[in-house]
């Protein structure tokens, strides 16, 4: 299936608007599965580590929900889908109240981030990288801090849509120290495996799978999942739950995550992108997983 699918890498493109994603070889494309009882099936490029971008934005959700609780999270973050592109500050000029429509976009993830708890970025930033840590049972997994200066150094709109939130209260604090945050959390590096053990605890209701321990609440889990339905695709979400029915969150490093609730966690690699952002032969290749194994929650 990976070969079949990998041919369609030549019809998108690397985001090379991020320079050192504009690196990458588009034509790899691999795919990990973990079953619930720890089975581990790989194909493809699944040895080439890439960075997570913005399937971070489920994981620093799960962290901020379980440090500060649904209300505190809600108030500066809806729970809407959007239409618009991933980075557009059109929502925010136009709603009322003038708050992200949700965690997922990146203003709303910018928001997100801002509630982790801890005293200094690096505080914030080690905390979520030993949740990474935990979920995905690599204690190994770092930021490139390549991607992420290079992330820093061309963020002028996320500094804009912080800027915008900080005028209208939905940040406090430092905007360079959130901004900070928030770029080497997108890049924290890690490979198909490693989001498809991340998979499985959502899958399992956010239970690890080999100790059985409650990595988060049952609720948490839930509300990660519901908003990778609704929007973790972009502004593709809701063609992607018609076609391939998975709780999903993209990257435009070419990464998606992925949960079969009672199932099993997917992770996919394939950098070379659609004009939404995710992943061309990742997509297709998990339209045909579905398919092939009836995997739809619909």
């Amino acid at each position: 299936m990976v070969e079949e699918h990998q041919m369609l890498c030549c019809e998108g493109e690397v985001a090379d608007y991020i320079p050192e994603l504009g690196k990458v070889d588009p034509s790899l494309l691999g795919v990990s599965v973990c079953t619930l009882d720890g089975e581990v099936v790989e194909a493809g490029d699944t040895s080439r580590p890439f960075t997570m971008q913005s399937i971070s934005k489920v994981l620093a959700l799960a962290l901020a929900l379980m440090d500060r609780g649904e209300d505190v999270v809600f108030d500066v973050v809806g729970m809407e889908p959007t239409g618009d592109p991933f980075n557009s500050i059109i929502k925010l000029e136009t709603m009322n109240p003038r708050k992200p429509l949700n965690p997922m976009i990146n203003a709303g993830a910018i928001a997100v981030t801002s509630l982790i708890n801890g005293q200094t970025v690096n505080d914030k930033l080690g905390r979520l990288l030993q949740f990474v840590h935990e979920l995905s049972g690599n204690t190994k997994i770092s930021v490139n801090e390549k991607v992420a200066r290079s992330e820093h150094e061309t963020a002028h709109l996320n500094r804009a849509l912080a800027h915008f939130m900080k005028e209208d209260g939905v940040l406090t604090g430092s905007i360079e120290d959130i901004l900070a945050l928030y770029f080497q959390q997108c890049g924290i590096e890690v490979t198909c495996l490693d989001l498809a053990r991340i998979g499985a605890v959502l899958a399992n209701e956010g239970k690890d799978i080999a100790s059985g321990r409650q990595m988060m609440p049952v609720h948490v889990a839930r509300i990660c999942k519901t908003f990778m339905v609704t929007c973790g695709m972009y502004n593709a979400s809701g063609e992607f739950a018609i076609h391939v029915g998975i709780p999903a969150k993209s990257g435009v490093s070419g990464g998606i995550l992925g949960a079969v609730p009672f199932q099993l966690g997917i992770g996919v690699f394939g950098p070379s992108l659609d004009e939404k952002g995710n992943s061309v032969g990742g997509v297709s290749l998990l339209e045909s997983i579905s398919k092939r194994w009836d995997f739809s929650i619909f």
